[in-house]
């Protein structure tokens, strides 16, 4: 399932191609695709039409582009918002699933197996006409929501005209590591007060957000932390140490344009990431630690059940807690 840096891909790609354009029409070809939209397909389609795409913003693995009703409503002009722009009061929300793909495609490009919904774009030299929502397992989809003020003031999430609304179906979630408003004084105080494992509070979207199961174990494997090490005694240097490895994997994941293991893991151009082939933890059981092999160390990485799910870490550099809590 894609993660954070797979999103924050998708999402700069889209800040290149959609910025200030308008939705010209609407074509839903897999009404399941949109059912999220309690309206139906055609109030779905209706009230896109004619609208302006304002921002591309994402909040962890959440992603929303907030929406002027008409081109002539926004005095910002076709490189987006300005200055005295009215505040978007709705927002079109992406929800990718385990493969849903937002590519930009021109119109001679033969529609792909599993498209379901297209947005057909105003003009733009140089620019491809359309934006496909291709989803081959239809866990994913796309819907109208509206935006509501941030429970902090601050902004939503990562866009490219920060303002402080978030789209609602993503206002339970906390901030991800690579937000600049994240606390870590706020995140501490609260991982302090579980009783659970680190991993699990990682996953925990309400706690942190964006942090994935590859990620987590990358994060812990570069910390020296064992994902069973009980939140309630982790030491503040010990909390620091981890989220400063997600940080620095996360960012390394989107130079890389993501971790992809096939084919439905891509950027709006259809490109794949090669962060997989990074990867020092995740999916490596039965190889040997790069940093204990580094050391003249003899250790073989291992692979746990967790959360229906599988967690690989290192025995010699990353031992089990005996008072774990998975």
């Amino acid at each position: 399932m894609p993660e954070l840096p797979e999103v924050e891909v998708v999402r700069r790609g889209l800040v290149s191609w959609v910025l200030g354009r308008t939705i010209t029409a609407v074509e839903v070809l897999d009404p399941r695709s949109v059912r999220r939209h309690a309206l139906g397909p055609e109030d779905f389609a209706g009230n896109l039409e004619g609208a302006r795409v304002l921002d591309v913003v994402r909040r962890g693995k959440f992603l929303w582009l907030p929406l002027a009703d008409t081109p002539a409503a926004d005095p910002g002009g076709p490189s987006g918002p300005a200055a005295g722009s009215p505040v978007p009061a709705v927002a079109l929300m992406a929800h990718l699933g385990m493969s849903g793909q937002l590519l930009m495609q021109d119109s001679s490009v033969a529609d792909e197996k599993h498209l379901k919904v297209r947005l057909h774009l105003s003009p733009a030299e140089g620019m491809p006409e359309q934006l496909r929502f291709v989803d081959q397992r239809i866990f994913g989809g796309l819907f109208l929501t509206s935006l509501i003020p941030t429970a902090d003031g601050a902004p939503g999430g990562l866009a490219e005209t920060p303002l402080p609304l978030i789209a609602e179906e993503a206002a339970h979630i906390a901030r991800d590591p690579l937000d600049p408003y994240f606390s870590f004084d706020h995140f501490y105080r609260r991982l302090r007060t579980r009783k659970t494992g680190l991993k699990r509070a990682l996953l925990d979207q309400g706690l942190i957000s964006g942090i994935g199961n590859i990620y987590a174990d990358e994060a812990l494997w570069k910390a020296r932390l064992h994902f069973a090490r009980p939140t309630d005694t982790l030491r503040r240097a010990e909390a620091g140490r981890v989220l400063d490895a997600a940080r620095e994997v996360m960012t390394d994941a989107l130079a890389a344009g993501g971790t992809s293991f096939d084919s439905l893991y891509v950027n709006v151009n259809g490109a794949s990431g090669y962060f997989d082939r990074s990867l020092n933890a995740y999916g490596r059981e039965g190889k040997e630690c790069k940093r204990c092999a580094a050391a003249g160390l003899v250790s073989v990485m291992r692979r746990d059940q967790f959360m229906n799910r599988s967690s690989y870490s290192c025995p010699v550099c990353q031992p089990r807690p005996r008072n774990g809590r998975w």
